[in-house]
């Protein structure tokens, strides 16, 4: 397993690579001048062609992305913030990226915790009133978008209840965290209860569930250790597309909510043109994408002892 884990990781910094310099390429060459933005209207050719020589605006685009990466590799360093003039980026992406990592994993937690034992009492209920209707509620919450769940959120529990509330951050354990994390983990939540619900009924039809309950073995651990640790591979191998799902949903709301993470810095950059911020999210987000996948890898092996990880095969 190590030697697979090294392999994965050194084709990190190619990914990586890759990335950046596409990302790099599209904020360059796409409209828009970080020093027009800055100036306003009142601004001055003169004064504007000197900003651009002091920033390197001007250089080829090898040669500025060549810069760029020999700071990123050789000193960890993403560049000086267009916007917030006087501050790196990592000091301006650094809170609010903690801020960001607590409410997707408040909303991986309700999708995963929700989805996994909904999605199995339906396939244990097929054909039944329960079924049926698991399986409606759930193609429901999957077809109501981010930007109508967020504000009906807000009419209903802090408007007309008043029991929640309506904006900020206050940490992992605040309550302010519970209306944000539900509107992103509802839409993933009907994900879970599909894919476990046919992997459930394909593990149900299998030697080894039958052989279990024939030697009397106790339903909760063959439901536990025969059934649903085998019907949870699809869904793992489904993770990355959950997480790629929620931070997409964490730009709308964040802004929604009020809540400053990297969903409302990245849209205050763009309009800026703020590029070091830019590549700043680009190379953190390749990387959590890489080891999100390399530790969805690592977990086929416990779910499923027969698989082995670089063989090629299941053993």
């Amino acid at each position: 397993m190590g030697v697979y884990v090294i392999r994965r990781l050194i084709w990190l910094p190619f990914l990586v690579v890759i990335v950046t310099f596409i990302t790099f390429a599209m904020l360059r060459l796409g409209p828009g001048d970080p020093v027009q933005i800055w100036l306003g209207q009142h601004q001055n050719d003169e004064v504007r062609e000197r900003i651009r020589a002091k920033l390197g605006l001007d250089d080829p685009l090898f040669i500025q992305y060549a810069r760029y990466m020999e700071g990123v590799i050789t000193r960890l360093d993403f560049g000086e913030s267009f916007k917030f003039r006087g501050k790196s980026v990592r000091e301006v992406i650094g809170t609010r990226i903690l801020v960001s990592m607590q409410l997707n994993l408040a909303a991986v937690i309700i999708t995963l915790g929700v989805g996994i034992p909904v999605g199995l009492l339906a396939a244990l209920r097929q054909g039944t009133g329960w079924d049926n209707l698991i399986v409606s509620i759930a193609l429901a919450f999957q077809s109501l978008p981010v930007f109508i769940t967020a504000p009906v959120m807000l009419l209903v529990f802090a408007l007309h209840l008043d029991v929640l509330p309506t904006s900020g951050w206050g940490g992992f354990f605040s309550p302010k965290i519970i209306m944000p994390a539900i509107v992103m983990g509802v839409p993933g939540i009907a994900i879970v209860v599909r894919l476990v619900r046919a992997s459930v009924l394909d593990v149900l039809g299998q030697e080894y569930v039958r052989t279990a309950r024939a030697k009397g073995l106790p339903e909760l651990t063959v439901r536990y250790r025969h059934i649903l640790r085998n019907a949870l591979i699809p869904v793992t191998t489904s993770f990355g597309f959950i997480l790629a799902g929620l931070a997409g949903g964490t730009f709308i709301v964040e802004i929604y909510f009020g809540i400053p993470g990297v969903g409302r810095l990245s849209l205050e950059a763009l309009n800026a043109r703020d590029y070091p911020v830019l590549m700043g999210f680009a190379i953190i987000a390749t990387t959590f994408f890489v080891l999100a996948n390399l530790i969805v890898d690592l977990m086929y092996p416990w779910l499923d002892p027969r698989i082995r990880l670089g063989a090629g095969h299941v053993a």
